[in-house]
């Protein structure tokens, strides 16, 4: 549990401190988003492969040098004198993380016997979720007392623990089972896919989209690249695939994961964006910023524990489609509150909108997780929640790239719109300009200078609330996401009588 918390929360941990990344190293806020994008990328590339890497080198080696490959990879990070070398060094941390999270589920459903499942595997998921919104204000403290380097740092001491308890306590099972065949097919295949759409979605508004060769080209390499790996993936020659595709056949499966793909697009590019807007916006410090995120956590986890005592009390027969509604409703809702904050919003106008956001998420992950797998058996059900895993990954993926984009374009079609305005036939355009010209003449300045300074001072603040007027469209358009795949509910069945034990595998 404490490796999994550890790469849960070192995805969300960078996102605080990301304004003072970006301004070290010279980097635009769609650059430095890639220091959160590859991360999850390689971690969702890798995650597939941790089964097979598992089983050919032994359960604890491998998780054991996971953990360092994650720490040495964390060291580089907090080193990194450019941007590259950041976002390098982040994928590699990814690529260890993989493990931190995959393995630890499988080892936790092995070594507890049947009667504690429900209870090791409440902790598991109650860490998974509350890990990525606590994040920010251990990243916010760390940032404001030290520095951003210190946010990769703090890895080291804890991965050491996690590593040390891995090494000595931790013991592979009776039988290890040797995997000699991995898929590299489509482990290519699914890396050259999703790695070309991640960078169309990151730089193609910055290379004004398909008018640009470069975007064209990858873009078509993507597509080919996933459609390519879906027809090689259900080939019957393939011999293990990396992806079992037919296991999609699940209505209940399928539906799930759609779920979770709004979901992960909701939780990682919220954490995502909401730090920008409340540093680069309101004026919040890292550590406010954290703090305003911290009371959100906490309601994620108590919503969370009331949740799974419900689906668990064996005299309640509550159907998890109802909590599921709840908890999208209340996350929708949440989305509305801070879609509507202003330049003026302090930090009481945030925190509630936050409280409510995290407790909705507290509603969803279990009951979401039982009804997922409730009607798999046997081997399908390792395979499903390797599956669900990868979507809420690609959810949180696609929401950093797609959000960090939309910000963008949204900032420029907001202020082209309110400049419209700035014209000399416009009355209230005059008489705002005339106050601040009239204002900074009186502090001494001569009219030709005090009439430009009333420009810069009218432009900036354009700038600013067209700015604002973005941020509240993403919080929308999460919102938008949850409503679009609200009806998937509807063909959940009620799984009440599903072991929670299920939640976290």
């Amino acid at each position: 549990i404490t490796s999994a918390i550890l790469e849960v929360l070192d995805s969300t941990i960078v996102n605080v401190a990301l304004p003072q990344m970006a301004g070290n190293l010279g980097a635009t806020s769609e650059e430095i988003g890639w220091v959160s994008t590859g991360y999850i990328l390689s971690n969702v590339v890798v995650l597939p492969m941790t089964a097979w890497l598992s089983g050919r080198f032994g359960r604890k080696r491998y998780l054991t040098a996971s953990i360092f490959i994650f720490m040495i990879a964390s060291f580089f990070c907090g080193t990194s004198s450019t941007l590259i070398q950041l976002v390098f060094w982040r994928i590699m941390q990814g690529a260890g993380g993989a493990a931190l999270l995959s393995t630890a589920q499988a080892t936790l459903r092995e070594i507890f016997p049947a009667r504690q499942q429900g209870m090791v595997q409440s902790i598991y998921v109650l860490g998974i979720i509350v890990a990525p919104t606590v994040g920010p204000t251990l990243g916010g403290w760390i940032t404001d007392n030290y520095s951003w380097p210190w946010v990769f740092f703090v890895n080291l001491p804890l991965g050491l623990i996690s590593a040390a308890i891995v090494y000595f306590l931790l013991e592979d099972p009776d039988y290890q089972v040797r995997h000699t065949k991995v898929d590299w097919g489509g482990i290519g295949l699914l890396a050259v896919g999703l790695g070309t759409l991640q960078y169309v979605l990151e730089e193609g508004n910055s290379e004004d989209w398909f008018e640009s060769a470069m975007i064209v080209r990858l873009s078509i390499i993507s597509v080919v690249s996933l459609v390519s790996l879906i027809i090689w993936e259900m080939h019957p020659r393939n011999p293990g695939p990396i992806v079992n595709f037919r296991i999609l056949k699940n209505k209940q499966l399928s539906a799930s994961m759609l779920l979770f793909v709004a979901l992960g697009f909701g939780l990682y590019g919220g954490i995502f964006i909401f730090p920008l807007f409340a540093q680069n916006i309101l004026h919040f410090t890292p550590t406010q910023t954290g703090m305003v995120l911290f009371p959100g956590g906490m309601a994620t986890a108590a919503s969370a524990l009331f949740c799974g005592r419900l689906l668990s009390a064996r005299k309640l027969k509550i159907n998890p489609r109802y909590l599921i509604f709840s908890g999208l409703l209340m996350f929708a809702y949440s989305m509305w509150m801070l879609g509507h904050l202003t330049t003026l919003s302090g930090e009481p106008d945030t925190r509630m909108g936050l409280i409510l956001r995290g407790f909705g998420l507290g509603l969803l992950f279990i009951p979401i997780n039982i009804a997922a797998l409730s009607s798999l058996k046997g081997a399908e059900v390792p395979q499903a929640a390797a599956m669900i895993n990868l979507t809420r990954q690609l959810g949180g993926s696609f929401g950093i790239a797609v959000l960090g984009t939309y910000v963008t374009n949204r900032s420029a079609m907001h202020r082209a719109a309110l400049s419209r305005n700035f014209y000399s036939g416009n009355p209230m355009f005059q008489d705002r300009l005339h106050a601040i010209s009239g204002s900074l003449t009186l502090r001494g300045l001569d009219p030709v200078s005090a009439s430009n300074g009333a420009l810069k001072i009218i432009g900036n603040s354009v700038r600013v609330q067209a700015s604002t007027m973005a941020f509240n469209d993403c919080f929308i358009l999460i919102g938008l996401a949850l409503i679009l795949v609200s009806p998937m509910v509807f063909i959940l069945k009620n799984s009440n009588s599903a072991p929670v034990a299920d939640a976290g595998h």
